[in-house]
This record gives structure tokens, C-alpha cells and sequence, in this order.
């Protein structure tokens, strides 16, 4: 069977590294073709996969153009797979481009994943609405719909009625990321120490979490690059915390760290799947995590009701984790100050996650997508 996979890069990225997982589990069983939008590969993949770019996307090139190229990209890209019995697209802008390329007449299967909650992602402004449009109309055209969380799924019927979706949560290289975790580095070890990773940008709230250090005995590790260094560092320079708070920048093996603190903490306001929460778990780590939509709670509180979310100062002691009210400075404070009051708690945690991050290991998870991709 010939397979595409479509994906705007292979860049550093939740998404990303899910395609590079497939790519290395997939490359026996299927004829692969990766095709790409932006020829960035940050990921190992298979030598034998055939790598064909589909155009070189400018980054800076304006919404209206990007819309404009949707139908001629989607021709173009109908071409491409003429050969594929099944193009598997992930993202937006590709799974635009893969449904154009289906009414246009490709005569392969239409598969599209929705990596994250669209109603939060694309909820403001001009391209927002874009987005939302797009979505509405075009995903229905797709022969199956993927969402990697029940929220992410439940969005989309519940507000652009798409009703038949398929949930398949993102898998992990579980054996790999402890292996990567053993590796030693130093680390400045004086006190408890907070960790997070995550693209340094308004979602991921990292603000809030450098505000709330400031009244807690800990450190606070942060991985990952993006727009708002600067205003992150001007912030920890402000508040005096240059000797309590660490830009770690894009780490290569961000497990290595993982493995040398205390605890995760994880502040997003909105998320389709964290893929971080999983790492961390895979690493042996307690964690606080803001209770945002969506896929924590699933992740974390797997037997509570996913659509329930925290509301006022207070936290919930989870079965995996503890949760926080979104953006909401008093219940993370609470949190932190009672994890690291608690060395029990933190055991407690620890010794369980890893059991729930196995439940995530790609092995499992790959099951999910063979029974798509070859059902009839």
C-alpha cells in the first residue's frame, strides 16, 4: 500500500514528532512518500523514505496569499499523490490542501488529523474566522477525521458539526525518552526545583508561573525559544529572580533534564494534546498542570469527566497530577507551595508515572492508526 504523509515540516513540534514516529514504525509495512511544505527536518527518519517538497513556504508570506494558494497548492498536491492509495495530512493548512486536492478528484483515500481544540486555536481576529470557515466546510469532504484528544473531538462536532471523528491519542518512543533521561548533566540542585518546556509564546502562560516563583522556596527551569524571550527575561530581571529562574532555550534532549528535578509545571491556556505531560510522566515527575482544554484532564484525571473544568482559587489532587484553574495566579500558587511542602505526595506521584506514561507507548498507540488507515 502507498501511503503520504503531508505535513508542513518536520521542525521541532508536537506534531512533528508523531509523523516521525509513524515514519519509523511504518516504513516496513507501507510505500512512504513524506511530503512536505517547508524543508526543515529536526527529526531522525528512516533513510528509504522518499521526501518530495511540496512548495517553499515563506513564513512571512501574508494570510490572504496563504488563502489565495489553498485551491492551487491542493491541485498541485492532487498530482503529487497520484500514485497513493491513502494521503494522511496533519495541521491545518496541509488538511486544507489534502481535502482540495480531493475535490479535485485524487482518487486517494482522504485522511486529515486536528492536532489541537479549533474553537480556542482560531478564536480570534481576521484569520480566526478564516480558519473556523475552513474548517466547517472543508473537513466534512475528508474520508476520516483524526482528533488526538476527546476534547479536541468533541470540539469539532459540538461547533463545526463534523460528527464523525476518530480519537487517537499521540504516541511515544516511552523506552527512548528513558534511555535520553539517564544521561547526567549539572544542575543547580540548592532547593526544589520546578520544570517546564514549551514554546516561549502567550499560550503556553509562562508569565504567570514567573510571577508565582517569586513567592515560592523553588527554582524554575524553562526549555524552549520563542517571540516572547525577551519579555520573559525583562520579567525574571524585574522581579530579581535571575538566580532562581533558567532560559534553558531548545534543548536537543530536554528528558535529561526532566529526570533531574522535582517537579513539572505546566501553566497553557489552551492545548490539544501536551505531549510534555506525557514526557514528564515518562521521566517519573509529579505535575501541576493548568486544567485547560483540552487533553490534560484525559491525561491526568482519566476517570473524571473530560468536559469538567476547575473554576475558582483551588486545585484537585488528580490521580496523575495536580490541576489548577486556568490563568488563575492563587491556585497555581496553592499548588506549588503544597508540592513542595509535600515530599510524600511527590513520591506518591512519581512512582505512578511512569505507569500512565506506558499507557501512551507507541506501540499501543499505533494499533489506533493501522486500524484507520487500512480499514476499508
Amino acid at each position: 500500500m502507498r501511503l503520504s504523509i503531508f505535513i508542513y515540516s518536520l521542525a521541532s513540534g508536537g506534531a512533528e514528532r508523531v509523523v516521525s514516529i509513524l515514519l519509523n514504525e511504518l516504513k516496513d509495512r507501507y510505500d512512504i512518500t513524506l511530503v512536505l511544505m517547508k524543508n526543515r527536518i529536526d527529526y531522525d527518519i528512516p533513510k528509504e523514505i522518499k521526501i518530495e517538497l511540496l512548495e517553499d513556504s515563506d513564513p512571512n508570506e501574508s494570510g490572504i496569499i496563504k488563502l489565495l494558494k489553498l485551491p492551487l497548492l491542493g491541485y498541485k498536491y492532487k498530482k503529487q499523490i497520484k500514485n497513493s492509495d491513502i494521503s494522511l495530512s496533519f495541521m491545518n493548512r496541509p488538511n486544507y490542501i489534502n481535502i482540495f486536492a480531493k475535490l479535485f478528484g485524487a482518487k486517494s483515500r482522504t485522511i486529515i488529523s486536528e492536532r489541537a481544540m479549533p474553537s480556542l486555536q482560531h478564536r480570534d481576529g481576521l484569520q480566526g474566522k478564516i480558519n473556523r470557515f475552513l474548517i466547517k466546510m472543508l473537513y466534512p469532504y475528508s474520508d476520516i477525521v483524526i482528533a488526538n484528544s476527546m476534547g479536541n473531538s468533541l470540539d469539532l462536532k459540538k461547533n463545526f458539526n463534523i460528527y464523525e471523528v476518530i480519537t487517537i491519542n499521540n504516541p511515544f518512543d516511552i523506552a527512548k525518552i528513558k534511555r535520553e533521561s539517564q544521561e547526567s548533566i549539572e544542575l543547580n540542585r540548592d532547593r526544589f526545583s520546578f520544570i517546564t518546556i514549551g514554546r516561549l509564546d502567550f499560550g503556553k502562560n509562562h508569565k504567570l508561573m514567573i510571577e508565582a516563583i517569586k513567592e515560592v522556596d523553588a527554582n524554575l527551569y524553562i526549555i524552549g525559544e520563542g517571540e516572547l524571550k525577551e519579555e520573559l527575561e525583562t520579567q525574571i530581571r524585574e522581579l530579581k529572580l535571575d538566580n532562581r529562574v533558567f532560559l534553558l532555550g531548545r534543548q536537543n534532549n530536554p528528558y535529561k533534564y526532566l529526570s533531574k528535578v522535582d517537579s513539572f509545571l505546566f501553566t497553557s491556556l489552551y492545548e490539544g494534546f501536551p505531549n510534555v505531560l506525557v514526557e514528564a510522566l515518562a521521566c517519573g515527575l509529579p505535575i501541576i498542570s493548568s486544567d485547560c482544554r483540552s487533553g490534560v484532564r484525559e491525561i491526568l484525571a482519566p476517570k473524571s469527566d473530560f468536559t469538567f473544568q476547575l473554576k475558582d482559587d483551588s486545585f484537585e489532587l488528580a490521580e496523575y497530577g495536580i490541576l489548577t484553574a486556568v490563568n488563575n495566579r492563587k491556585s497555581l500558587l496553592k499548588a506549588m507551595k503544597h508540592i513542595v511542602e509535600n515530599r510524600l505526595l511527590c513520591k506518591e506521584y512519581g512512582s505512578k508515572a511512569v505507569l500512565r506514561a506506558n499507557e501512551f507507548d507507541k506501540f499501543k498507540i499505533l494499533v489506533n492508526f493501522l486500524e484507520v488507515i487500512e480499514a476499508n
